[in-house]
């Protein structure tokens, strides 16, 4: 239990270095913004209670914004992800249910599954975000179109990351 914890703490301060030392300088066409850290986000364990979720989404989020300089835009779309989370689960639920020592990931889940279930959590999200970083529905379809290629982008990249630093890579 204790190295679960650890390996979760490290994953959590990787994720958070790599996104505020490189990923918070990408811009793609104005339109793409990569944000890796929610990685550390989509992978807690199932068995994680709900609360637990959202405090470390916060802190998260908050950790995030401190060094972009809106904390509370990153805290108010981890906790969205935290929240909604659980419901993204039930919706996903395989018939035999979720192993209760497992997270989720390609390795444990499956490709389809994962894609499935961090692109609903990714996009909102990233939804949540840039809505709220904007602020107003004039440019609703612009931030639609900036969520959905953030999100895409996110998700490629978290594939990436998950096969690279997979041991055994299974696909359902």
């Amino acid at each position: 239990m204790a190295i679960e914890v650890i390996k979760i703490i490290l994953r959590f301060l990787l994720l958070i270095a790599v996104q505020v030392a490189v990923l918070n300088h990408i811009e793609l066409t104005g339109l793409i913004n990569p944000y890796l850290y929610v990685m550390a986000l989509l992978a807690l364990p199932f068995k994680m209670p709900k609360g637990a979720v959202m405090i470390v989404a916060l802190i998260t989020g908050f950790a995030v914004g401190v060094f972009t300089n809106n904390a509370g835009l990153h805290a108010s779309a981890c906790v969205m992800l935290a929240f909604v989370r659980p419901g993204v689960f039930k919706l996903l639920s395989p018939r035999e249910g979720y192993e209760s020592d497992t997270s989720p990931s390609v390795k444990h889940m499956g490709l389809r599954w994962y894609l499935i279930y961090a692109a609903l959590l990714i996009f909102v999200h990233h939804a949540t975000l840039f809505y709220l970083e904007v602020f107003s529905f004039n440019a609703f379809f612009t931030t639609l179109i900036r969520t959905f290629l953030s999100t895409c982008f996110t998700l490629f990249l978290i594939i990436i990351v998950q096969y690279l630093f997979s041991k055994t890579k299974t696909e359902r």
